[in-house]
């Protein structure tokens, strides 16, 4: 038996080496292998029910290859059938470098993507290579994939409990996180934005060092909260300052470094932040999870509205281009395949439940995925950065299963009880700040000619040629120049598809 393609953190280790009889003395590498191969000996494909923490890997046992990616699929999986082979790995580079492999668009997803903004379900923008989704292991044995889905998002709300108490619940898990996401030889520091997510982790962590993004446009920039909230708490605090010259320049490496294409516009910062960050540290907290498992979208604070419609149209936590809008724009366009296909399993499994609940349970699944967590692995990888995300954790996801979405989202606040957890370590003001998201000036520099030069190079290129209706992409542009500022989604999207094709299709 051999373990192949491992990535991740396994958090219980402690607990894990005492059951399987392993030494506390060996490297962080030497133990995971053995608490991967010894649990999988003890407990078969049932090991990711012991793991806490992120993982994606395979184990060869004899003629059989068994892959395993971890429950909210944190760290991505690969697999792809060629020449009889099974070939596998976290990146996606792994199979498509592999020789006799014939590289080649798939073309279907440009159409998911031009609504979601992110490659959403087990489809890859390369035919023939598919993603293991979160929550499933896949056995190959004598020339077959097996997939298997072995956990899947449940909610039981319990109403015995007081807002309070979820409160006090939530902290006490989370300080078990803690104690648990790194090793007392381990130094870490930790992302901070101006919001309660990344606030709430560094006061609960012994980082000794915050860092943050910020911008010279002042109604865009959270740096100056975030630096009011390390004063606080007693860290040290550094900016990378965001310039659009920065901004557009790294694009690039995004797309390239991301594998596929991510139209969301924070993952150029978030990967500029990595990099300035992996200068002083190769170890960093992050926030991730909270704002889907505990109600943190302002969008959701609709979801009674919604009501029984959500399952007709409500596809995740972005979808930007409509049907009869990509009707238009694209060159091919099959009416078969639809976003809302993607995530009808997620409203069966949600029938009867409240629409809070319907609506953060296909963020959980599809959004979390394909694009939160995808940014976060691919780019902090590229900058030589680990990134652990202590609030994604199948603990605080129970509590969240079983908290009514009274404690979650109210008229007036979301993460309410999140935010009462927060408050235990926190200053109201920061606890209870409303959330602007991970907000960029992009609708001001994408339209300024100072800095979009490629932007309009390859609106005009023959690659956009090959997929688009030149005459309407040239509308939407102009619209959006001449002050329809909410287009840039829409520009935004297609330009980083373009800028990813020209990289993998074109220079390669």
């Amino acid at each position: 038996m051999e373990l192949k393609a491992y990535r991740g953190h396994i958090r219980n280790h402690r607990a894990l080496c005492a059951e399987l009889g392993i030494s506390g003395e060996l490297s962080r590498e030497e133990r995971e292998k053995e608490i991967l191969c010894r649990g999988y000996e003890k407990w078969g494909t049932d090991l990711p029910e012991h793991l806490y923490g992120m993982f994606a890997f395979a184990i060869e046992d004899g003629d059989k290859t068994i892959c395993f990616r971890d429950h909210f699929g944190t760290k991505p999986f690969y697999y792809a059938l060629s020449g009889g082979k099974l070939l596998y790995g976290t990146m996606i580079r792994d199979i498509i470098d592999t020789e006799g492999f014939e590289k080649e668009l798939n073309l279907p997803l440009l159409q998911i993507y031009l609504s979601l903004t992110y490659p959403a379900g087990e489809e890859t923008f390369f035919k023939g290579v598919k993603k293991l989704m979160p929550g499933h292991y896949l056995v190959y044995e004598n020339g077959k994939v097996t997939v298997t889905r072995y956990w899947t998002p449940e909610f039981h709300p319990d109403d015995s409990k007081t807002a309070e108490e979820w409160a006090d619940e939530i902290h006490e898990t989370l300080k078990q996180m803690m104690y648990e996401v790194k090793t007392d030889d381990e130094t870490a520091e930790s992302f901070l934005s101006g919001g309660v997510d990344s606030s709430y982790v560094l006061a609960m962590s012994d980082a000794k060092r915050a860092n943050s993004c910020g911008y010279d446009e002042e109604r865009f920039d959270e740096s100056r909260v975030a630096a009011k909230t390390a004063e606080i708490l007693g860290v040290e605090h550094s900016v990378a300052k965001i310039t659009p010259e920065q901004f557009f320049e790294v694009v690039p490496y995004v797309m390239k470094n991301m594998e596929q294409p991510l139209g969301d516009a924070s993952a150029i910062v978030f990967t500029l932040g990595c990099l300035a960050t992996a200068k002083h540290t190769k170890l960093c907290y992050s926030g991730e999870g909270a704002d889907e498992f505990f109600g943190g979208y302002n969008m959701y604070r609709n979801a009674e509205r919604y009501g029984d419609e959500l399952r007709n149209f409500y596809v995740g936590n972005t979808n930007i281009m409509k049907e009869d809008e990509k009707k238009r724009l694209l060159l091919s366009y099959d009416p078969e395949v639809l976003p809302i296909d993607l995530v009808k399993h997620i409203y069966d499994e949600t029938e009867g439940l409240d629409p809070l609940t319907k609506m953060s349970d296909v963020d959980i699944q599809i959004w979390l995925e394909g694009d939160i967590y995808l940014n976060v692995d691919k780019m902090s990888t590229a900058a030589g950065l680990e990134v652990r995300m202590p609030l994604t954790d199948r603990r605080v996801f129970d509590i969240a299963s079983r908290m009514p979405s009274r404690f979650k989202v109210t008229e007036e606040q979301n993460k309410v009880a999140f935010r009462m957890a927060a408050a235990k370590v926190l200053p109201e003001e920061i606890a209870f700040r409303k959330k602007l998201g991970f907000i960029v000036p992009i609708r001001l520099w994408l339209a300024d000619e100072r800095y979009n030069g490629d932007v309009r190079r390859l609106l005009n290129s023959d690659i956009a040629a090959k997929f688009f209706n030149t005459d309407e992409l040239s509308a939407i542009y102009i619209e959006y120049i001449n002050g329809n500022s909410d287009l840039w989604r829409k520009i935004w999207t297609v330009y980083t598809f373009l800028v990813w094709y020209e990289e993998y299709f074109i220079r390669r």
